[in-house]
């Protein structure tokens, strides 16, 4: 995805993907309830947080104060599709669906619709899944940094271009090691399949008052 952040004015983008690859570490992806905004401090304006309602749509939560510099209102709980034209919305709605569901990290680069007091506007919009609190995949962490002269709100943006990639937790299985040699069975005392029990030998003495050997006299 670096190609689309060439352009100077994107350090946003990659500070809160960097800060999202850091909360998950070994993880698939963080929880909502682990963004710290102060951990994306010098990005906050650009970043938003969404909420998955059906398929496709996502509205937002949170948003920083450029998202309302572009529309010229308060963006919570909008969908996110508000800043895109509408042959742009379909495509948004299938990456979104993308982050939700595989998921993955998508990036969109964007253009701003140009009009009377409109001028070109360059864009760009990253996508993070995250898990609620319930643990599904229902919250995203967004970045959104348009560059330009917003002119004359509302802003909307055509998609010129879209990446997305799949995410996978690192594996954190230890390297194979050899089988540790078994220990000797302990010793069973008791009895297996059809075999019978040992009889214990025992000595007796011979009881005093009855003889050990007796002579037989045959006088014949």
């Amino acid at each position: 995805m670096t190609e689309f952040r060439a352009e100077i004015g994107y350090s946003a983008i990659s500070q809160v993907e960097a800060y999202w690859e850091g909360l998950r570490g070994m993880r698939m992806m963080p929880k909502r309830s682990e963004i710290d905004p102060r951990g994306i401090e010098s990005a906050l304006e650009y970043t938003f947080v969404l909420e998955r309602i059906a398929p496709g749509m996502a509205r937002i939560r949170i948003a920083g104060s450029h998202l309302s510099d572009l529309m010229g209102m308060e963006v919570r709980g909008m969908p996110l599709t508000s800043f895109i034209t509408p042959p742009g919305r379909r495509q948004v709605s299938d990456a979104l669906e993308e982050v939700f569901q595989r998921p993955a990290v998508s990036e969109l680069r964007l253009s701003g619709e140009v009009g009377v007091n409109k001028p070109h506007m360059d864009a760009r919009l990253l996508l993070l899944p995250l898990k609620s609190d319930l643990g599904d995949v229902s919250r995203v962490l967004g970045c959104f940094v348009a560059q330009g002269d917003i002119g004359r709100a509302p802003r909307r943006f055509d998609v010129v271009g879209a990446k997305i990639r799949s995410i996978s937790a690192p594996s954190t299985l230890p390297a194979s090691q050899p089988d540790p040699k078994p220990e000797p069975a302990p010793m069973r005392t008791g009895v297996d399949g059809f075999a019978e029990p040992k009889v214990r030998f025992e000595a007796h003495a011979p009881r005093p008052d009855v003889p050990y050997l007796r002579l037989v006299k045959n006088d014949d």
